[in-house]
């Protein structure tokens, strides 16, 4: 009996000690970490202000690879949400509430871990010479209230949630360096009608121009000469054109310019283009071949200029695109719209394509 007496006082010393400590413990925890890159201000900002590209830096994938990750509201700003479902991890969610335009994000999150008003803010600062790096800081906020347990698990929040943010930032930084570091939303390259569009099947008739000087004497003899070789085939075969010419950028190098030309065409006096698979002959000198595209999704985008900045063009839009969470794939290319004269000076007009998966 006595010994029974004598754990139960034990018991009792624990159990206060216990709740002594905890209440003594914080109620609240805060965290802050933070690392720089040098990729545009409107990179970053969009990256953080999307939760597209969640999966290419947040640790989380890393401890379930199966976790299953669902977007729904907004592509971006107030309302983008993540809902996560893992066997390992639990249920949750990341939700942004907040938002000021290259500055700052605000995220709330839901999770199994103990705590409530869980609140992830990316903070954005300008830094390095001329303000060309920016700094992103991430702060994570947690409270306990009166839950003695989740005051106790907030003395391992440095460790568990701490290290969660240094891999993340570090994974995001390496994420953003293969971003091409062109601003999409300033004179740098002066994009319009940024989209995600539906490519109908179209019919091509395509010539590789080879690698030839970039000069525009050079390069508008070569797409003439091209030009002619396409126009005797749409004459042989009863085809005409279907749209603007294009130019399928294969390398824009600093000395020699390498790429095609293609012509979409559809049957002579046909109503669309692309309804069918067209029989195209071609005599064994010409170099023209036939291509049929299938339907596809590209990143879009119009573009006012001399076709010198079509370069800086293409890769703000696999700028804009890779940020907001798509893969380009294959080449590049821009509709000349136009014409070929008119693209040698300021007010060419492109719609440019890149197809993403």
């Amino acid at each position: 009996m006595t010994r029974i007496i004598e754990f139960l006082i034990a018991l009792g010393i624990v159990a206060g000690l216990f709740v002594i400590i905890g209440v003594c413990l914080p109620g609240e925890r805060h965290i802050t970490e933070s690392i720089e890159t040098n990729r545009k201000m409107t990179i970053v900002y969009d990256t953080v202000n999307s939760l597209r590209r969640f999966k290419d830096w947040n640790p989380l994938v890393l401890r379930d690879p199966a976790v299953d990750l669902k977007l729904s509201g907004p592509a971006s700003g107030v309302g983008a949400t993540l809902d996560f479902s893992s066997k390992d991890l639990g249920n949750g969610s990341w939700k942004i509430t907040e938002s000021e335009e290259n500055k700052r994000v605000v995220i709330a999150i839901e999770d199994p871990t103990k705590g409530h008003d869980k609140v992830s803010t990316f903070t954005l600062e300008p830094t390095g010479k001329g303000g060309r790096n920016v700094k992103i800081t991430q702060d994570y906020s947690v409270k306990y209230g009166f839950d003695l347990f989740g005051r106790y698990a907030g003395l391992y929040v440095s460790r568990q949630i701490g290290d969660d943010i240094k891999m993340g930032l570090s994974r995001m930084a390496n994420m953003l360096a293969t971003v091409p570091n062109v601003d999409y939303r300033t004179a740098e390259a002066p994009l319009t009608d940024l989209a995600i569009v539906e490519v109908p099947a179209e019919d091509l008739l395509l010539v590789n121009a080879g690698n030839v000087d970039r000069g525009q004497d050079t390069i508008t003899k070569s797409i003439k000469d091209n030009q002619e070789w396409i126009k005797r085939v749409m004459e042989a075969n009863g085809l005409e054109a279907a749209g603007p010419f294009r130019i399928i950028t294969t390398d824009f190098g600093a000395e020699k310019y390498a790429f095609d030309i293609a012509q979409p065409v559809k049957k002579k006096g046909a109503e669309g283009a692309g309804a069918e698979e067209l029989s195209v002959k071609i005599d064994g000198g010409a170099p023209v071949k036939y291509v049929r595209v299938a339907p596809h999704r590209s990143a879009h985008a119009a573009y006012t200029g001399h076709m010198a900045g079509l370069d800086i063009a293409r890769n703000a839009l696999r700028a804009w695109a890779v940020t907001n969470g798509s893969e380009v794939v294959d080449r590049p290319y821009e509709s000349w719209n136009g014409g070929l004269d008119k693209s040698f000076t300021q007010d060419g007009t492109y719609d440019i394509y890149w197809a993403v998966k």
